[in-house]
């Protein structure tokens, strides 16, 4: 398997695991998302940089945060911080012994989704290095 797809299934593999018990929908980036209003998250993973080797990347996790037009942003920090206590300063490493380290987050309210306008949308980042072996 190569790095991005290794990538890929590191970084999925946290809203896998025990995100789930936050009860918060998860889409992955490219996904038909079919959604009555209710709150949710989409991920999508951007390697955009060099890493230390030629099995390394560096890049940015962009997730968009959705939740219902008119509620205000207390919802979007609170599903942000959410997100922080999974992410910032985080680490993990496969069985493999190939690593992803996760950096410091930052939040952009947007404002209403323009493909579903009863939806407010904010952006979460994360800048991330990956290490592969």
């Amino acid at each position: 398997m190569g790095k991005y797809a290794e990538l890929e299934l590191d970084i999925f593999s946290v809203f896998a695991g025990t995100w789930k018990n936050e009860k918060i929908n998860t889409f992955p980036n490219n996904i038909q998302i079919d959604n009555n209003g209710d709150e949710f998250i989409r991920v999508s993973i951007v390697p955009s940089g060099p890493g230390v080797n030629l099995k390394s990347v560096s890049g940015v996790v962009i997730i968009d945060i959705f939740i219902s037009a008119g509620t205000g942003p207390n919802k979007t920090t609170l599903i942000a911080d959410k997100l922080d206590q999974y992410l910032v300063g985080k680490s993990k490493t496969t069985l493999a012994g190939k690593r992803t380290q996760f950096q410091n987050s930052s939040l952009v309210q947007i404002g209403s989704d323009p493909d579903n306008p009863t939806l407010h949308r904010s952006s979460y980042t994360i800048p991330f290095s990956y290490f592969g072996v």
